[in-house]
């Protein structure tokens, strides 16, 4: 059975060689209950025969989250920072992703006390280390992307803590650096038995790209037309390569604010990247919801819209509501892409929500209509709504 590795060299998209997988860990304690079989006994009733276990269907499945930008500056930092529990930052989803193998979002901020602000910026977004590092432990956090046009906000000291803050807190990160080449590095993280490689690129904010011996952000062009852009995705695919991955996810902060459909120039970008091997192209910058396409049997989350914000909600720009989200749980089972599963979500009081149901009807409704367009087929009824995978 090919490899994932051997897929990614030799430019061949596919899943043939996805590990097995097993179940989400117990949220309380990291272990399965005992007696559920997973000792390698089977689970047995009163009599002594074997049961069926009602949570197997799940127990065989591996679930990584995508949200879209995490912003945990300014008054959702004010808000939670003296706030005993910074868990509560995560709402009534905090349950829901802890129940997940990993978590995958956009860091819209940097996380430090210090720093002095990047000169004649519009929006400065800085989170208490205190608040944030335990926030996103508790939330399951396994990577990060840092390739945004607000990680600098507080120049390179600022940048510099907020990748040890996370590295110490196990939370896997790309798209920042040092300098180039540590912004343009990949990283893994391991969910379930599937280990995942991850990187970020953006092509906002030109001011705060890595140079050689500069920090900054992994910025390019994200054009496929592109010979530099493509010379620079293929060495970060070999990079990646080199962990043996399971899994590959591009996670990509690209095209304007307030945007509900995705540039072609992206489409077409994001097509180009499953063709060289990713697997999942984890989408954000608009703050609100695009379609989903998926494209040889992997999904193209074009924008995962904000998962938590003190933004306006821009109500009154048709179409847009930025409060109104999604989590998008990718569903791996039996080594293969099975589905993408769409729990709604709301921003309220600076903190993340499960949708009430007027809400979570407008995001399905809203993510089917602006799916269509690229052919997506939807699994969707009156309370889920959920985008089958598969092969090429």
């Amino acid at each position: 059975m090919q490899t994932r590795r051997t897929l990614l060299a030799s430019g061949v998209a596919g899943v043939a060689g996805l590990a097995g997988c097993v179940g989400a860990p117990d949220a309380a304690d990291g272990q399965r209950d005992a007696g559920d079989g997973s000792d390698g006994t089977e689970a047995t009733g009163e009599s002594g025969e074997p049961t069926e276990n009602d949570d197997d269907a799940e127990d065989d499945a591996t679930r990584i989250g995508f949200v879209g930008d995490l912003m945990l500056g300014r008054s959702v930092n004010e808000r939670w920072a003296d706030d005993d529990n910074p868990e509560n930052v995560w709402g009534s989803t905090l349950s829901r992703l802890q129940e997940l193998d990993g978590l995958v979002g956009n860091l819209e901020c940097c996380v430090s006390d210090r720093g002095t602000r990047w000169p004649n910026k519009g929006y400065y977004f800085r989170a208490d280390p205190a608040f944030a590092v335990p926030a996103l432990e508790a939330a399951g956090a396994s990577f990060v992307s840092l390739a945004n046009n607000h990680v600098l906000d507080y120049r390179e000291p600022a940048l510099r803590d907020t990748e040890s803050h996370l590295t110490e807190a196990g939370i896997a990160n790309a798209g920042a650096g040092t300098n180039r080449e540590s912004a343009l590095e990949p990283t893994v993280f391991e969910a379930g038995d599937l280990t995942v490689a991850a990187f970020g690129l953006t092509d906002q904010s030109e001011e705060f790209a890595a140079a050689e011996s500069e920090p900054g952000t992994a910025f390019a062009t994200l054009d496929p037309s592109v010979s530099a852009t493509r010379s620079l995705v293929e060495e970060i695919l070999d990079s990646a390569a080199a962990h043996d991955p399971d899994l590959v996810v591009a996670s990509l902060h690209w095209g304007p604010n307030w945007e509900t459909e995705p540039r072609a120039v992206h489409e077409a970008f994001g097509r180009w990247l499953v063709d060289q091997g990713v697997d999942v192209v984890h989408g954000h910058s608009a703050h609100v919801l695009q379609g989903v396409e998926v494209y040889r049997g992997r999904p193209i989350i074009y924008d995962a819209g904000d998962f938590v914000d003190d933004y306006v909600d821009y109500i009154d720009r048709e179409g847009v509501h930025n409060k109104r989200s999604a989590l998008f749980e990718l569903v791996v089972r039996d080594g293969d892409l099975d589905e993408l599963v769409v729990e709604p979500t709301a921003i309220v009081d600076e903190a993340a929500t499960l949708a009430d149901d007027d809400i979570a009807e407008w995001v399905r409704d809203t993510l089917t209509d602006r799916s269509a367009a690229f052919g997506t087929e939807v699994e969707q009824s009156d309370e889920h709504l959920a985008f089958p995978l598969g092969e090429d």
